[in-house]
């Protein structure tokens, strides 16, 4: 029985054709997922498929009921809130500032108006249940993730699709997901799952490829990033001597605590210079939290025995004195990451350390940007605007603004997600390369141990908090 039928689907932005003449049928008994490379239009799928984008063709999903017209939802990557004063516009540091927490609705409150019974049932179903007075800004990335797929089964859908919800999710997370979405299609509610073919559930029974904006037989092999040792030693070498330290990171019995929630307790860690560790820990751990400490972005860190770069910190030094010796990119910087410009002026803003580039580069500067979207295969995107390239390469330019300034650390969370086999090999031998120069000193963070570079050989790994 028919279930779902697309045909001859197209759809734009502005005047880029990204989707062309996409057309698949779905029967009952069909699981489906879609799978393809980054910037392959895997995500723009998704929005025609939910009507969330202007597309023309034809679109056919079946309804429950057999007779009304199906309730299609799309559950993005990106998770959206709002606060008590009505604002949907976080910030990259408010989630570890006490009082914009009083500001966020806990979990419990943004869900009041939903039937208490279908609300418990869900929260229980994904783990959320003992997290009710949670404020939403103080959620992990892999909590915000459930709590998505929580908000979407409320609306009581027919369809799903959702765009890679494997995303920031933690081993127990994805068991999670995997058994849900295996019972969904009994309960009535059929789904699209768009995902790397790396993480796929066992209920899925047929997939689908896409590239360059249409469905091919099979993934094509050509035009794979490949790694160039030699063009890296060259954009590498060109840069000037870096300050000498010993410690990176010293902490001594540091706590961090918000209300009656203890996040990290007594901990003690030191991260020498040259030195590659793995931060890992499920969901919720505090992970986020302790790298906040050292980018300079949580105010309690003022209150900790901390060093960095064999300086305590608060004696004197600013924001900027930390940030630009650290290179950044993690989950929550982009989804806060707004502005506008083209790729290589947003890679650009990594050598102020801002969100945007507000000054003029020397010619020295441009070759940096230059020679960092060439090492990562990002060249051909340079002069594209960052809010309209897909999410993994979004994630792949974000990436190249933490790496363009060579900073003596860099703090990596998440790196690879979103991101397909091609480009994650080459980050990892990227890194194996700054680590094996042995003047980078790097905090990696993934919920994947494949996904970790070979060079990183210690791990500091932290236990959910106490409530």
């Amino acid at each position: 029985m028919l279930i779902a039928d697309i045909q001859d689907l197209s759809a734009s932005y502005g005047a880029q054709q990204v989707l062309k003449d996409i057309s698949f049928q779905i029967n009952s008994g069909d699981c489906l997922a879609i799978v393809g490379p980054m910037g392959s239009g895997k995500t723009t799928l998704a929005k025609a498929l939910s009507g969330r984008l202007f597309r023309k063709g034809s679109v056919y999903f079946s309804a429950c009921d057999g007779q009304s017209k199906a309730r299609v939802i799309w559950v993005e990557q990106q998770h959206r809130f709002t606060n008590r004063s009505n604002m949907q516009e976080f910030y990259l540091q408010q989630r570890f500032n006490s009082a914009d927490s009083d500001d966020a609705y806990t979990i419990l409150e943004h869900l009041v108006e939903e039937k208490k019974e279908d609300v418990t049932r869900w929260l229980s179903f994904f783990h959320l249940d003992e997290l009710i007075d949670k404020p939403l800004i103080q959620l992990s990335n892999g909590e915000n993730k459930r709590l998505q797929l929580v908000k979407s089964l409320l609306r009581e859908p027919d369809w799903l699709i959702l765009d890679n919800p494997f995303l920031g999710l933690d081993v127990e997370g994805r068991r999670i997901l995997s058994e849900v979405l295996g019972q969904l299609d009994e309960m009535g509610i059929h789904f699209i799952l768009i995902n790397s073919p790396a993480e796929m559930p066992n209920c899925v029974n047929r997939v689908i490829y896409l590239e360059n904006g249409t469905l091919v037989d099979a993934p094509d092999p050509k035009d794979q990033v490949i790694f160039n040792p030699d063009k890296m030693g060259v954009w590498y070498d060109g840069f000037p001597p870096r300050p000498d330290f010993e410690v990176a990171i010293g902490m001594k019995a540091v706590n961090i605590q918000y209300g009656q929630t203890t996040i990290i307790q007594r901990l003690d860690w030191q991260v020498l210079k040259g030195e590659a560790w793995a931060l890992s820990g499920p969901n919720g751990a505090g992970k986020s939290t302790l790298l906040s400490l050292v980018t300079a972005d949580n105010p309690q860190a003022y209150a900790q025995n901390l060093v960095l770069f064999d300086r305590k910190r608060g004696s004197g030094e600013s924001i900027w004195d930390i940030k630009r010796r650290i290179g950044y990119v993690s989950p929550e910087l982009h989804l806060y990451f707004k502005e506008g410009g083209d790729v290589f002026s947003v890679v650009a803003s990594g050598l102020f350390d801002t969100l945007g580039l507000f000054k003029k580069l020397s010619d020295r500067q441009a070759e940096q940007v230059e020679g960092c979207l060439e090492v990562l295969g990002l060249s051909q995107i340079r002069d594209r605007n960052f809010q309209q390239i897909s999410s993994g390469e979004q994630r792949m330019v974000l990436l190249a603004r933490a790496l363009v300034k060579n900073p003596p650390l860099l703090i990596l969370d998440e790196p690879c997600q979103g991101l397909d086999v091609r480009q994650i090999q080459l980050i990892k031998e990227l890194i194996n390369f700054l680590i094996n120069r042995g003047e980078t000193t790097l905090v990696y963070v993934s919920h994947y141990a494949s996904d970790i570079p070979s060079a990183v050989q210690k791990e500091l790994a932290l236990k959910a908090p106490i409530g």
